[in-house]
């Protein structure tokens, strides 16, 4: 009963933190400071990654620039918290960090006890397995046995556990609180098999001393949802963070781009007009406490959702995910985002 007890206040506590940073000030506290912080992977190629001048990209990078600039019309007003799977938690709840965009899935726990809403999901993925083709396993169904790289902290270590016990399958867990140590552990050979999200797979890969001897196998054993965080108890940045994300969306679908935006703010088209804030009687940005043109600036900063992805991890990338599920609904994919009216 007294653990009991003692978990009850403990997540008291957490609700009550997150409630308290994310009273309902964010965008005049952001404002104030004159930019976004926004909380990313410590280093993960194609996602979130500093170069060797300290310069980030990567897809989730490109997401706080487009925050950025929605908000002040200028993408590089964004600084950079590189958390791990831990961390990231607790420099949300705290008020450290104003947006979490760091491949974080979104489940029930972290939507409710954790005090985060989640909305917009800018990738969809799901777990997958990496080998060493030597092992010339073609499945993950004959990893049996096998020692298997995790990391802690993440929605991974259940998956792995439920998806072994529901194939009556044996494992050896080989954990490790940080990425890079998990990277190395397998790349020394201290495990057989490296499980993560497989976006993740595909950029951890390039990070290995012999990349063409890697094997992703073809199981999906999850749903992995992953998009944009932020603290309960604010509707206005909520709503702030998910717009911006479902203008990438739209944009796309409108057909504008970087290069063309301002042309397109022409367009005889009076939903493209109304989304780029030409059309005079429009309050699209003034409802969000943004200027009119905010979805016109996010495309400008950052480009569509389309360019997005293939820049980082798409064919113009040296990652050269697919599309998949995360091309446009009408495309094949189910990218959908409601209507900009």
């Amino acid at each position: 009963m007294k653990n009991k007890l003692l978990s009850a206040a403990i997540g008291a506590a957490v609700l009550a933190v997150g409630a308290s940073a994310a009273s309902a000030t964010t965008l005049s506290d952001v404002k104030a400071k004159g930019f976004v912080q926004c909380g990313v992977n410590t280093g993960l190629t194609g996602f979130a990654a500093p170069d060797a001048s300290g310069n980030w990209a990567g897809f989730d990078v490109d997401f706080c620039k487009a925050v950025a600039s929605a908000v002040f019309g200028d993408p590089t007003k964004v600084k950079y918290t590189p958390t791990n799977a831990k961390e990231r938690f607790t420099a949300l709840q705290s008020g450290e960090i104003d947006v979490l965009s760091r491949n974080t899935t979104w489940t029930i726990n972290r939507d409710t006890a954790l005090g985060f809403n989640f909305r917009p999901v800018t990738y969809y993925d799901g777990q997958g397995f990496m080998v060493r083709k030597g092992l010339n396993v073609k499945s993950a169904l004959e990893l049996s046995g096998a020692a298997i790289c995790v990391q802690s902290g993440t929605t991974t270590e259940l998956n792995l556990a439920d998806y072994f016990k529901t194939n009556n399958l044996q494992y050896n867990p080989v954990v490790f609180e940080n990425l890079p140590e998990v990277n190395a552990a397998y790349d020394a050979g201290r495990c057989d098999v490296y499980t993560t999200d497989q976006s993740g797979l595909y950029s951890l890969r390039l990070t290995l001393k012999n990349p063409d001897e890697h094997v992703i196998l073809p199981e999906i054993i999850s749903k992995e949802p992953l998009g944009p965080a932020v603290r309960q108890g604010d509707d206005q940045w909520f709503d702030i963070v998910s717009w911006t994300a479902y203008a990438l969306i739209n944009a796309e679908e409108f057909g504008i781009t970087q290069a063309n935006v301002d042309e397109m703010k022409n367009s005889p088209n009076p939903d493209i007009k109304r989304f780029l804030g030409s059309e005079t009687d429009t309050k699209i940005g003034t409802d969000l406490g943004l200027t009119n043109d905010w979805a016109a600036n996010v495309i400008k900063g950052v480009g569509n959702y389309g360019e997005i992805f293939e820049r980082n991890i798409g064919q113009g990338s040296p990652l050269k995910i697919e599309r998949g599920l995360n091309a446009l609904w009408n495309k094949g994919g189910i990218q959908y985002a409601p209507p900009v009216r």
